[in-house]
């Protein structure tokens, strides 16, 4: 007997929550990961017609999901590798987002000051130095949002810092997958990943 759920149609069209997989993108492997990326949106938190600021931007993954979270949220994405920036923007093509997300040429320090209007939220994914993450921050409006990603030990110390400071949530995350061992299966560590995320008050 074939149940009512069962019968239904599957439905069409794409998934309503952040996270995508990765094969949604095209990249050269600089990717927010699906798990950190949906991590780092829901810290995020996102609301309807807000902007973002994506710095090293890299695949441009998080900009584009936090587009297509709704119609009038847009997101300047800053990278400064030319043939990122390329696929920053097919990638916006291809999901359907390339109207709201502007992607600018260049390296952070020197493109803060030229990004147009202040953000509701920031992100910064791989690492982060000690001006970055000051000025991006005190740009940011009373309840803006920042997340900042890091995989060095460096970075680390920086966010540290700004935990100890301004408060927020530090965390580190670690996933492992599944892959095959032989005949039987095992689980390979992917990079842990250092995060910070902060509401500024």
């Amino acid at each position: 007997m074939t149940s009512k759920a069962t019968d239904r149609p599957r439905p069409a069209g794409r998934q309503l929550s952040a996270g995508l997989p990765d094969e949604a993108f095209v990249t050269d492997g600089l990717l927010t990961k699906r798990v950190l990326r949906a991590y780092a949106l829901a810290m995020l938190a996102p609301r309807a017609g807000e902007r973002l600021w994506d710095l090293g931007a890299g695949t441009g993954s998080i900009g584009i999901e936090w587009c297509l979270l709704h119609p009038d949220n847009t997101a300047v994405a800053v990278e400064r590798n030319a043939d990122r920036v390329q696929r920053i923007l097919q990638n916006a093509g291809d999901l359907g987002v390339g109207g709201q997300l502007r992607v600018v040429t260049g390296g952070i320090s020197d493109s803060l000051g030229t990004l147009g209007a202040a953000p509701d939220a920031v992100f910064i994914g791989g690492g982060v130095d000690n001006a970055t993450l000051r000025t991006s921050w005190e740009l940011l409006p009373s309840g803006g949002r920042l997340v900042v990603h890091s995989v060095t030990a460096e970075s680390d110390v920086v966010l540290l810092a700004a935990h100890t400071e301004w408060g927020g949530e530090l965390t580190r995350v670690a996933v492992e997958s599944a892959e095959p061992i032989g005949r039987l299966t095992g689980f390979k560590p992917a990079r842990t990943v250092t995060t910070f995320a902060a509401v500024k008050a």
